[in-house]
């Protein structure tokens, strides 16, 4: 199991290197929007290993609901650099 997480983790650290190389904000955006998704899968299965559905409905919520968020920040900075 631990070669599991480890292996989430690393595949954590492709676009966090790619959010720190890349200027154009919508790129950085998803780069943030894809280290959301894989820290709340991350969080579920850390939730099914220890049985504690508490930390699993929050990783669902931040699933459901945190990249929409992010994607509307995200028009909301082109906007305004547009004008």
């Amino acid at each position: 199991m631990d070669s599991i997480l480890i292996a989430m983790i690393l595949a954590l650290l492709i676009p966090m290197y790619e959010a720190c190389r890349n200027n154009d904000i919508w790129q950085q955006m998803l780069a943030f929007g894809s280290i959301a998704t894989k820290t709340s899968i991350i969080m579920l299965f850390i939730a099914v290993l220890r049985d504690d559905w508490m930390i699993g409905v929050i990783s669902v919520i931040i699933l459901s609901v945190g990249n929409a968020g992010l994607m509307l920040l995200a028009h909301l900075i082109k906007g305004l650099n547009e004008t």
